[in-house]
């Protein structure tokens, strides 16, 4: 039995896994340390959290072969804190934020990614591809044709090998490659060891040094509750990406839940917070990884390449892990939206156009796919919002209101303007056949009009309720028959 789990969830894509785990180590390294200088604190603890997260992330989390370690989108988020406050604070905020987002697992918060629309979920993507490349940008500052060369390199060794050879995945043999044949040509490249230093010295449990109080939590929590929704949004995004990618599901509460767990061992462990990340999540996906197993072997064998083969690591071209970058940039944009983009509504068209503008002019996640999401509901309310009556004279004199439309807060006003209360028969049927009674805010305009039917000394029937509406409709007291109406 726990064989079988140990192979459904580690041990079924063992060779890939491994091999893809190793590029992705690689190309966390630079990621890493910038990230770690955009939150203005030294590149360990960037390192220190892609280790903790991408291992805790692969036996706890809820989506296999996703990749989880430090981010962009939260550090740009804990440089205020560092600021303002200095490291330890950033240690407890981050636990604070692993704690929020087990809550948010715990309180099945997972379940809300389904409300968010294809729309934003394409514009996300490109949004990050875009974002992606722009990132890869800088590292051209100032460069030589040795760069351009070495870029170009790489990026026929990536497209090419496969050619050649599907064992070994591509991106790890251009990586190999070009570092070697850097070192060996001696070439006046910038490396990974110019971002910054890279201590050999493995993580040590911590406890911040902070004297707990009502006052300090009040001071974290704003930062932690903003911490816990980005790195959520980008967690589930990224989920609901890697499922489509590779055909298969993944339990978004148990991410939720694990990208907590996560963080609460970073924090513990000098990291700072960090979520999944899309474009090392797509190296993993592309090189072959699947299991649980490619995340943590990405963990570890970072931590074997910062202890053990510090020195060599160092001496990476930033070229080669450039030119990864712009393979997962390309590979990430979704070139088929570009022919849709004026076949489908222009609405859902905006919305897709809104997200990327937002996400790459802000490079926040959240914003814009919050942005996205209220977007998609105002136009989905506004053409719901739409509910007419078609009215018939019955041989018996009863006239019969056929309601066609959703009955909702949104469209309650326009339903009171349906009838003509004044001039009617003394009997009315408002048959609900076509229609639906979805909230309270309906109930109270079919009791007002029916109320107003009484006042004016006529009698009014609601018929062809649905089950659903029906028991919405009998605790206002009305009179709802059995049946599909008139």
């Amino acid at each position: 039995m726990l064989y079988a789990k140990l192979k459904n969830s580690w041990l079924f894509n063992v060779r890939r896994d491994v091999l893809s785990g190793m590029t992705v180590a690689f190309a966390l390294i630079p990621e890493a340390i910038a990230f770690s200088i955009l939150a203005g604190v030294d590149p360990m603890v960037g390192l220190y959290a892609s280790f903790c997260i991408a291992v805790t992330i692969s036996i706890v989390g809820g989506r296999m072969g996703m990749i989880s370690a430090a981010t962009g989108a939260m550090a740009s988020l804990m440089g205020p804190i560092v600021a303002k406050y200095g490291l330890e604070y950033l240690f407890a905020v981050t636990i604070l934020t692993g704690i929020l987002q087990f809550l948010m697992g715990m309180l099945k918060f997972g379940r809300f990614i389904t409300f968010i629309p294809h729309s934003v979920v394409t514009g996300f993507v490109n949004a990050l591809a875009i974002i992606i490349f722009m990132a890869q940008l800088p590292n051209f500052r100032g460069a030589n044709w040795q760069m351009y060369a070495m870029v170009a390199g790489t990026l026929a060794i990536v497209y090419l090998f496969p050619l050649l050879t599907k064992a070994v995945p591509s991106a790890l043999a251009a990586i190999i490659v070009m570092t070697a044949l850097s070192m060996a040509m001696g070439l006046d490249l910038r490396t990974v060891g110019d971002m910054g230093e890279i201590t050999q010295a493995p993580p040590v449990f911590h406890l911040p040094d902070l004297a707990l109080s009502l006052h300090v939590v009040g001071t974290m929590l704003p930062y932690a509750l903003a911490l816990a929704i980005v790195g959520l949004t980008e967690s589930l995004m990224t989920a609901t990406i890697v499922d489509e990618m590779t055909e298969t599901k993944s339990d978004k509460n148990r991410e939720v839940r694990g990208q907590g767990i996560a963080n609460i061992v970073s924090g513990l462990f000098g990291g700072m917070a960090g979520c999944a990340m899309i474009g090392q999540t797509v190296i993993n996906v592309k090189s072959g990884g699947r299991s649980r197993l490619s995340t943590f072997v990405a963990g570890v064998f970072l931590l074997f390449l910062i202890l053990v083969l510090g020195d060599v690591v160092r001496r990476i071209p930033m070229a080669a892990l450039v030119g990864v970058m712009f393979m997962v940039s390309i590979g990430t944009f979704d070139w088929g939206s570009l022919k849709t983009l004026t076949k489908i509504p222009r609405s859902d068209a905006l919305v897709m156009v809104v997200t990327v503008a937002i996400v790459v002019a802000t490079s926040d996640l959240a914003i814009g796919v919050v942005t996205g999401v209220i977007l998609s509901a105002l136009n989905f309310g506004w053409k719901m919002a739409s509910i007419k009556a078609r009215a018939e004279l019955k041989p018996d004199g009863t006239k019969v209101y056929r309601i066609a439309g959703q009955l909702f807060f949104g469209t309650m006003a326009h339903f009171a303007e349906l009838f003509d209360y004044r001039n009617d028969p003394e009997r009315v049927v408002i048959d609900f056949s076509s229609s639906h009674v979805w909230d309270h805010s309906a109930v109270t305009a079919i009791a007002k009009a029916v109320q107003k039917y009484e006042q004016a000394g006529k009698q009014a029937e609601v018929a062809g309720l649905n089950e659903e509406s029906r028991k919405l409709v009998d605790r206002a007291g009305l009179t709802a028959p059995t049946g599909h109406g008139p």
